[in-house]
């Protein structure tokens, strides 16, 4: 076990000294991380505005922060990248004004009230990337239709023979598709004004052993060839584009480097999750940690914790289980090492046993974890305890505290 002890304070260091008086469980963000995060971010998109995805930040104060009071632009930053209607349209109404749907959508009351109001319809830009959604956009505007602004989502994947590596996003890949769909969408009254390329594979993937390392530098090769090819076949059917969106916090000098691309999303790497732990482009900078009470020790070796199993989405695997790093003890202060999830437990749905050295902790101290993801473990707390840089602390909502839960 490693104590603060000759060693330089931490986020979680400063987290645990602020937060002493606070009753567990409770989600903590070190505000010096964060910034630090938030510049990392900045510098690695090699001069392109950062979009924000919303989804992985979940909390209308932290995304001011970055974005500044009118969730607008500020420092690199530019814009959101939302995943549901609602919360687009709840963000524009207090101030967003550049918001692109990172996903097709179709809830119809959501498209109306968008549709047929022409400052949402301003400042909301809707993902599509099939007829079908074309169709469900003018049947829930009716004859109010605002000529919406859609973004076209192409296939990002690389394809090698029968192989698909990547996520099951769009239909469209070939520059063909892409520009007859565009050609389709604005001969139906509809405003083509970008179109998005989500390498998943690249932007999500650790850099676990060289065979990934292999695959991602083909599909970065591949990628920009193809992206240049569509970005040439779109422009041709509808003009200019305003936004060639791309990347994510894994991958955002691969694609800030591509001359044909205007901005780069992300989210993750503004409070770096586990499982942006083994990124060889940056160094991961943990900046949200939560705590959870020890209410038994059945064991010396064992402390039982409430609550716990906040397991993140995605394949089933230990990589998507919270990770105990950390305790707090009545004797030993902040410590560090020996923890670990019991393999046939796991995080528990309201008790989460931990092994921990033998005789290190007591009934009401307190183990910290890291989430697999970012902004999920926020749907679990109503609150987010901000260790600021002047050592106090501030209390901010989260979606889920402000009555806002958006699927």
């Amino acid at each position: 076990m490693t104590s603060l002890l000759g060693r330089s304070p931490t986020a979680l260091d400063r987290i645990s000294r602020v937060s002493a008086d606070l009753e567990p469980p409770f989600a903590a963000l070190d505000a010096a991380a964060f910034e630090t995060n938030a510049h990392e971010l900045i510098r690695r998109g090699n001069g392109l505005p950062v979009r924000v995805a919303s989804k992985s930040v979940r909390s209308r104060a932290i995304l001011e922060r970055v974005l500044g009071a009118d969730l607008t632009a500020a420092q690199g930053f530019a814009g959101l990248m939302c995943y549901s209607p609602s919360e687009a349209i709840w963000l524009a109404r207090l101030g967003a004004q550049d918001i692109l749907m990172g996903y097709p959508t179709v809830d119809k009351s959501a498209l109306a009230t968008i549709t047929r109001d022409r400052v949402l319809s301003g400042r909301i830009t809707l993902m599509v990337d099939d007829p079908a959604h074309l169709d469900i956009i003018r049947d829930a505007a009716g004859s109010d239709l605002v000529k919406p602004r859609i973004c076209i989502d192409v296939d990002a994947s690389l394809r090698i023979g029968p192989l698909h590596i990547g996520v099951r996003r769009s239909p469209l890949r070939d520059p063909g598709q892409v520009a007859e769909f565009a050609r389709l969408a604005k001969e139906r009254g509809f405003r083509v004004v970008g179109v998005m390329f989500y390498e998943a594979q690249v932007a999500g993937l650790p850099d676990s052993n060289i065979a990934v390392e292999l695959m991602k530098r083909a599909s970065v090769a591949d990628l920009k060839l193809r992206r240049g090819e569509v970005v040439d076949a779109v422009t041709d059917v509808v003009g200019g584009l305003e936004i060639v969106n791309s990347g994510g916090t894994g991958s955002l000098e691969v694609s800030s480097a591509d001359p044909v691309v205007t901005e780069v999303t992300a989210g993750s790497g503004l409070f770096v999750p586990t499982l942006f732990d083994r990124y060889r482009a940056f160094t991961p900078n943990p900046a949200l940690y939560f705590a959870l009470p020890v209410v038994r020790t059945p064991t010396p070796a064992v402390a039982t914790t409430f609550g716990g199993g906040y397991i993140a989405s995605g394949p089933a695997s230990r990589s998507r289980a919270p990770s105990p790093v950390a305790m707090n003890t009545a004797l030993g202060g902040l410590v560090r090492g020996g923890l670990k999830l019991l393999r046939n437990e796991g995080a528990g749905e309201v008790q989460t046993p931990v092994a921990v050295p033998p005789g290190s902790v007591t009934i009401g101290d307190r183990i910290w974890f890291r989430h697999a993801k970012a902004g999920e473990v926020c749907e679990r707390f109503d609150t987010l305890h901000i260790a600021e840089e002047d050592g106090t602390v501030t209390a901010v909502p989260t979606y889920r505290g402000e009555g806002k839960n958006f699927g």
